[in-house]
């Protein structure tokens, strides 16, 4: 790796420009020099809008394999295999350091490495899509291999990314059932909220953005004030008022339970991908 332990000349590739992918490299550009960023997508034309918008270089994922100080594979776990069959005769080619990176639930450090064709450095990474505005959770796993100072130069290209977290490996599915599938949770329930408002005659954007910015503010509040959630609930809930009664109808409808059941199924499917 050039300047190893630094990111002063480091590369990022990104092979897969989709949802996450394309959101990982914009949080890389925010980061790093946009020259030091390279794209490639199956979809070429993908790949070079992308690159057009962030100022960044678009080459094929041979070219990208063949440069990248960090690697990212930002494909579907079924097409891993695929992608790095036509890989892998490039990356034997290199003599140079290089860190493969890998997003694709379900699929193990070990399992990338075979795939791979030899036993690289790979950072398992499970990230969520509000990378792409710089406020993601990303869980990441160093494997065998991977430098400290390595694991530091990712890092710091990839502030831009927001919060990282680093866990063993047997613990990534687990938290990515959390953060890495919870937007999609915290989507619906913003939705609700609004459709809520709406049904009292709210004005559907003045609804939405009640509901938005309430829950951004109520998070911030737990992550500053370091107070456990039902804490922060109950003093919203004052004896006899409209909120309590509010948390009695979710109640009765089995929030609690529906929110960590969405947690264990996606955790449960991420196991089923293992096969």
């Amino acid at each position: 790796m050039k300047q190893k332990g630094t990111v002063n000349m480091a590369i990022f590739g990104f092979i897969g420009v989709g949802n996450m992918g394309g959101a990982l490299a914009r949080a890389a550009c925010r980061s790093v020099p946009a020259e030091q960023v390279v794209l490639a997508n199956r979809t070429p034309e993908k790949a070079r809008a992308l690159a057009a918008e962030l100022g960044c270089r678009a080459a094929d994922s041979r070219a990208a394999a063949a440069e990248a100080d960090f690697l990212f594979l930002g494909v579907k776990p079924q097409m891993m295999a695929e992608l790095c069959g036509q890989l892998a005769p490039v990356l034997a080619e290199r003599k140079d350091r290089f860190v493969l990176v890998t997003m694709a639930a379900g699929l193990t450090i070990e399992t990338i490495q075979k795939l791979a064709g030899g036993e690289y450095p790979v950072i398992r990474i499970m990230p969520n899509t509000p990378c792409a505005i710089g406020e993601g959770m990303t869980l990441y796993t160093p494997g065998p291999g991977v430098t400290h100072e390595e694991e530091a130069a990712f890092l710091a290209g990839m502030t831009g990314a927001g919060e990282f977290l680093s866990l063993p490996e047997r613990l990534i599915d687990a938290g990515s059932a959390i953060s890495g599938c919870g937007p999609a949770y915290v989507y619906l329930f913003i939705e609700a909220l609004a459709d809520g408002g709406v049904t009292c005659g709210l004005p559907r954007a003045d609804a939405q953005k009640l509901a938005a910015q309430t829950l951004a503010g109520a998070a911030r509040l737990v992550q500053q004030s370091g107070r456990h959630p039902g804490e922060l609930k109950d003093a919203v809930c004052s004896p006899g008022g409209t909120t309590v009664q509010g948390v009695r109808a979710l109640e009765e409808r089995g929030f609690r339970a529906a929110a960590m059941n969405a947690v264990i199924a996606a955790y449960e499917k991420t196991l089923a991908l293992k096969g």
